[in-house]
């Protein structure tokens, strides 16, 4: 059949994705994602927190290739936002925002953007920015790859938070982790020189992870290289307990047998190259946590420094 004149069928050309981004490495259009939206329904308290302070307190970007995705031209602008200039601290995958609102409190001097693609977690944010009556505290729902390599300038954050992202256990999954060495550049690129990256997780194969990551990158610098090693290490420690092997992302409960994760990466018997931070004692143990450690688990932090 021949095409009509009034309607000719026009060749569907992509659009660009910004180079290095989440998107340009397979995030959208049925590609795999480093995150999992797990959902955006807002009701009751979240929805009218929403609609009554959403354009005070979270950031309106314009959108890309999806809806968490970020506009390459757009640049946040922390000075104008927050009329002043001060450090800024951004939180990738700020979740109910306990430990970016409580930190904000803790430091009236400093100012915080929560990056999140969980809206309900956003909204609980803003909740508590509100009953707290912070001033130093915007969020944004945004995919954060694109956030460190377009929407914040270059060498514009002073400190990069992510902790506990989503240890996506499967060995075929691997891939979809957050922290990667394509990650590793944009955090690289958004942090000042002499810029700290704190990293918190609960689980010892994405612990070894991230560790591995970081030390093939010429950018950062492990603040803590060869402390905490041998028996004293948290890895070893994991080894040693077995814990992982028989303790699931939930509490085990009384009476009912423990669940096997099978997931607690090759078993070295002693962790000699250490290299892990002490408690970062900013973070405030959130109900994520405590999890972690009614289950048993260990934390392991990680702090590196911008070259």
């Amino acid at each position: 059949m021949s095409e009509s004149p009034e309607n000719p069928q026009q060749p569907h050309v992509p659009r660009a994705v910004t180079p290095g981004t989440q998107a340009s490495f397979g995030t959208y259009g049925g590609r795999p994602v480093s995150f999992v939206r797990r959902g955006t329904r807002l009701q009751g308290r979240r929805q009218a927190a929403w609609e009554e302070h959403a354009e005070r307190w979270a950031v309106d970007v314009p959108r890309h290739v999806a809806n968490t995705s970020v506009h390459p031209d757009y640049t946040f602008d922390a000075e104008a936002e927050f009329g002043r200039k001060a450090p800024l601290i951004v939180e990738i995958g700020s979740g109910l925002g306990d430990a970016v609102c409580h930190a904000a409190e803790q430091n009236p001097d400093t100012d915080f953007l929560a990056v999140e693609v969980y809206t309900p977690g956003l909204a609980n944010t803003i909740i508590k920015i509100n009953s707290r009556g912070l001033k130093n505290v915007r969020v944004v729902e945004a995919n954060a790859p694109e956030v460190l390599a377009t929407m914040l300038p270059a060498g514009s954050v002073s400190e990069l938070w992510v902790f506990f992202p989503d240890p996506w256990h499967k060995s075929r999954h691997h891939k979809r982790r957050l922290i990667q060495p394509e990650f590793a550049d944009l955090a690289a690129r958004a942090l000042q020189p002499g810029g700290l990256w704190r990293i918190a997780t609960d689980w010892s194969n994405y612990a070894v992870h991230v560790r591995d990551v970081l030390a093939g990158s010429n950018d950062f610098e492990n603040l803590h290289t060869g402390e905490r090693r041998g028996p004293e290490s948290p890895l070893t420690q994991v080894w040693q307990s077995g814990v992982e092997s028989v303790v699931g992302g939930a509490p085990v409960r009384e009476g009912r047998a423990p669940v096997s994760t099978e997931h607690t990466g090759p078993n070295e018997g002693i962790d000699e190259t250490g290299g892990w931070a002490p408690r970062f004692e900013g973070r405030i143990r959130t109900s994520f946590e405590a999890k972690a450690h009614e289950a048993g688990r260990l934390i392991f932090d990680l702090c590196y420094r911008r070259r």
